[in-house]
């Protein structure tokens, strides 16, 4: 079933921390062709690919908060209070990151500098859908959204078989605040926030997971003008354990990333030989009760269970694999924690699942995948915002720093640059001479 590593050697440490994935030069193309019928089809472009790949025509084509407020009342209200739970400490978690406005510096005499946070004008979410509609993503995205005061937040969805959009991510929208959302998903979706359609407005900034044709919709994104938040592609989660963690529980991390889907990746690192076959144990077993076994279990084909010699050798490659998610299940697992270099989210002890994050401790569960944790952080209040500097000059100010500018200017063979400061402070003069060159 997974592949098993003991103590492996960096070429097999190369092997086992690369995630499936399609033909990229392949993969772009269809998603290319994908994007410009929407491009030029509008919504009947959109409507033809849901029909296409879906089997599925949407009953409407735009929900808006009086449709958001019905869901709400019609979903069972323990699910409805486990949305306000989380979406409490999504907020709460959230709106501490809200920078108070810095006073404005003197950088040197005379030279004052500032910034100012704005919002982003236009923002599009895509919520993943299919057999696992995540309402969760619609709380982490839109409710970040709406503390940085985004004037327009959109959201697409898959619909269901029936042409509906689920009633629990209707639900979602109400409690999250947006303000319209659209019956479709996949690469489409993602098109339809890039150019527009008569019914799906473009956007500014798109954000939101999905699978490698939606990440490589969002990439392509990037080249007509619109902003992404990150490439948040297939789910993985990395697992360091010294042996002390009980088996179960890191099976039954292991198995709910996996049960995203074939194309999830993950990884077990372990101290412990004992551990190993009792983790590969508890996958068997606990597969066969879990409804989504199938997806589970291709995911877990291509994934790696790791015996190391060490726990730093455990977070060495860790750092290199650079997971989405990273759980830490040791008994000095704050010791570790300071050896992280590249995760996505980090999750600290026996009693920190990661559907933790996933759900209900308040922060973020858009994250970056298929490594690019080495540059790239997760979704947070900041991706939702911009800030503007902004500089004020005395003519003080700008003789002090004159020298400075025209130097650099000239070296730089950009002779208009030092003309805009000596044409202020010497007008009718050779800036040179002004300066003393």
């Amino acid at each position: 079933m997974t592949r098993v590593f003991r103590n492996p050697q960096n070429t097999e440490i190369s092997e086992l921390v690369v995630r499936p994935s399609l033909p990229k030069a392949e993969l772009r193309d269809k998603v290319g062709h994908i994007l410009d019928k929407v491009r030029y089809g509008g919504d009947q472009g959109l409507l033809e690919l849901t029909n296409q790949f879906d089997g599925i025509t949407p009953v409407k084509l735009r929900y808006v908060s009086s449709d958001f407020a019905s869901a709400f009342n019609k979903v069972d209200e323990s699910l409805t209070n486990a949305m306000l739970t989380a979406h409490s400490n999504i907020s709460r978690f959230h709106a501490r990151q809200l920078e108070e406005q810095q006073p404005p510096m003197e950088t040197s005499p005379g030279i004052c500098c500032w910034h100012r946070t704005t919002p982003i004008e236009r923002v599009g979410i895509y919520i993943p859908g299919g057999q696992a509609p995540l309402f969760s993503t619609l709380l982490m995205l839109a409710t970040p959204a709406r503390l940085a005061r985004c004037g327009l937040i959109a959201a697409c969805t898959p619909c269901d078989k029936d042409g509906n959009v689920p009633l629990p991510i209707l639900a979602a929208a109400h409690i999250a605040g947006i303000d319209e959302l659209f019956p479709f998903g996949g690469a489409q979706a993602i098109a339809a926030f890039i150019f527009g359609t008569q019914t799906v407005p473009k956007v500014d900034k798109v954000f939101g997971p999905g699978n490698q044709y939606v990440t490589q919709a969002k990439m392509l994104a990037l080249e007509h003008g619109v902003a992404i938040d990150l490439p948040a592609g297939p789910s993985e989660v990395a697992v360091i354990s010294d042996g002390s963690c009980p088996p179960a529980f890191v099976a039954a991390d292991l198995i709910a990333q996996a049960e995203h889907g074939a194309d999830s990746h993950v990884l077990f690192l372990t101290t412990d030989e004992i551990q190993l076959q009792q983790v590969q144990d508890e996958l068997s077993r606990q597969l066969e009760q879990l409804p989504r076994a199938e997806a589970a279990r291709k995911s877990l084909e291509h994934s790696a269970l790791v015996l190391v010699s060490s726990l730093d050798e455990a977070m060495r490659i860790s750092n290199l694999y650079a997971p989405e998610h990273l759980i830490i299940a040791c008994t000095d697992n704050d010791d570790l924690a300071a050896k992280v270099i590249n995760a996505g989210s980090v999750f600290l002890g026996n009693w920190t699942p990661e559907s933790l994050g996933d759900y209900a401790s308040g922060t973020n569960h858009t994250l970056p995948t298929s490594g690019w944790a080495r540059t790239t952080a997760g979704v947070s209040l900041d991706s939702f915002m911009k800030k503007i500097t902004f500089q004020r000059a005395t003519k003080e100010g700008l003789s002090g720093i004159a020298q400075t500018v025209c130097t650099m200017a000239e070296a730089e063979n950009l002779a208009g640059h030092a003309k805009t400061v000596s044409i202020r402070l010497f007008p009718g003069r050779q800036e040179k001479q002004a300066l003393g060159n």
